[in-house]
Order: structure tokens, then sequence, then C-alpha cells
């Protein structure tokens, strides 16, 4: 009887622990730090560098009866970064961005002649934020939480560059506003930093493994005053090399603006430590 007892309560605690175990496997895993890989397809304002192709579009394409360059408006953005739950509803957050949107062209005026027009946009923003989560849902292995947060963001390594190649010097195709002589082979570049600030919201999705995936909208602010020279070199000479140079002016007269905020949807795949 007393075996009997035993070999029951073995077998009910056998059946506990399994059960246990199970639902411990089952249960979604939240991470206190989590490193999250993004793609980010964005929308990117341009500010003056638009202006300018539109310029460029005017004076040089347009009469030659040339397509016209396009906007920079979109790009896609790459992003890690650290998130750490300071409490179960509260995370820091910190990561590093590159946001590059570029246009290429090729016009062939004649047999002999290529010029190609180059058009980019490139920053690295850096920014540090906090996060607030909301209510978990949860369905067997799966946790759903919704979140909302921002914070500041410090664009660096911003260049706003354009530039044409000849293959045979043709005047004509002169920039507008500079003179460079018979050879119309020219880059200019020019570079500014500044702070801006970013919103976020989405939602943060866990499973029974370490990894985890986050869908959100992110809002960026990030104008960028008082543009000045990096590079400008013509005919393969350089005219200003000095960073940072002189503040530059757009059509207007006024300090050249770079704008690369805008709206962007996250991707993220989380991975728990």
């Amino acid at each position: 009887m007393r075996f009997r007892l035993a070999a029951v309560s073995a077998v009910a605690c056998s059946l506990a622990v399994l059960v246990c175990a199970g639902q411990a496997m089952a249960a979604a895993e939240v991470h206190r730090l989590n490193l999250e890989l993004s793609v980010i397809p964005t929308q990117i304002v341009g500010g003056d560098f638009n202006d300018a192709l539109d310029l460029y579009n005017t004076r040089v394409l347009d009469p030659k009866g040339y397509e016209d360059l396009n906007h920079l408006q979109f790009t896609w953005g790459y992003d890690a970064e650290l998130r750490y739950f300071v409490r179960p509803n509260f995370a820091l957050a910190m990561g590093v961005t590159q946001l590059r949107a570029t246009e290429n062209v090729e016009f062939l005026p004649s047999i002999t002649q290529t010029v190609a027009v180059q058009a980019e946009i490139l920053t690295v923003p850096v920014h540090i934020g906090a996060l607030y989560y909301l209510q978990a849902y949860n369905q067997g292995d799966f946790q759903a939480r919704a979140y909302i947060g921002g914070g500041f963001v410090q664009y660096t390594h911003t260049f706003a560059r354009f530039g044409q190649s000849l293959v045979v010097s043709d005047s004509s195709w002169n920039a507008p506003g500079l003179t460079y002589g018979k050879n119309s082979s020219y880059k200019t570049a020019l570079t500014q930093d500044a702070p801006g600030c970013y919103l976020e919201a989405g939602a943060h999705m866990f499973f029974a493994t370490r990894f985890s995936v986050v869908i959100g909208a992110v809002y960026r602010s990030g104008k960028l005053n008082n543009m000045r020279v990096d590079l400008i070199e013509a005919g393969g000479h350089v005219i200003s090399g000095d960073s940072p140079g002189p503040v530059v002016t757009n059509s207007k007269g006024q300090p050249y603006q770079l704008d690369v905020g805008g709206l962007g949807l996250k991707m993220s795949l989380g991975i728990g430590f």
C-alpha cells in the first residue's frame, strides 16, 4: 500500500514537473537587454538640396530636352539599437542609423560624349530616447505589447553631394552660377551636423525564443541649417577643400538648409540577452 502510494505520488510529481516545464517552455521570453536590427523605408524632405536639383533641371537639362533629375525623397535606413528594460513597462533606447539617398543618371549627347550626373544625401543619425510599453496581450507562447516613445537625435557625418563627369569637355554643361572654364566635370560637397528629435510608436512581439519582432512608425525632425562647403573640385583640381568651409547660400540668397527629416516604417528583428 505504501509502495503504491509512493508510486502514485512519484508519477503525480513527474507529471506536475512535465506540465510546469511545458508551460515554462511555452512562455514568451522578454529579455531585459535587446539588440534591435532594423530596416526603415523612410521619407527624406530634402530642403534646399531638392531646390538645387530643380535649378539644375531648369538651367541645364531642360534647354537640352533631357529628362529632369528626380528629387531625393526616399531612402532605406539601416539601424542598430540597444533597448534596455529598466522596468517591465519602461525601456531606454540608444542606437545609430545610416541614411543614404542617391540619384545617378547618365546622358549620351553624342557618340563620343558621356555625361554622368550624381546626387547624394548621406547622414548618420545617433539617437537616444525612452519607450513606454502598454499592457501586454498574451496568447500561449506569444506576447504583444504596444509602445510609444521618443528622444533626441544627433545628425553626424552629413553630406550633400552633387557632381557631373564629362568624357569630352563641353562648356554648355557648366553648373548654374559657377564658372569652371572649358572643363565641365566637377564635384561639390556640403556638410553640417545638427541635433534633432524623433517620435516612435509601434508593437513589440515576443515569442518563446530569444528573438522578437518590432513593427512601428518613426518620425524624425532633421533640419541642418547653415550648410558649409566641404569640397569643390573642378577639372581634377580642388578649388576649396577646407572643412568646415564657408556657409553656402541657396538660390534665394539665404543660408543653405538641408532637411533629412521624415516619416518612416520601422521593421526590426530583436535579439535578447
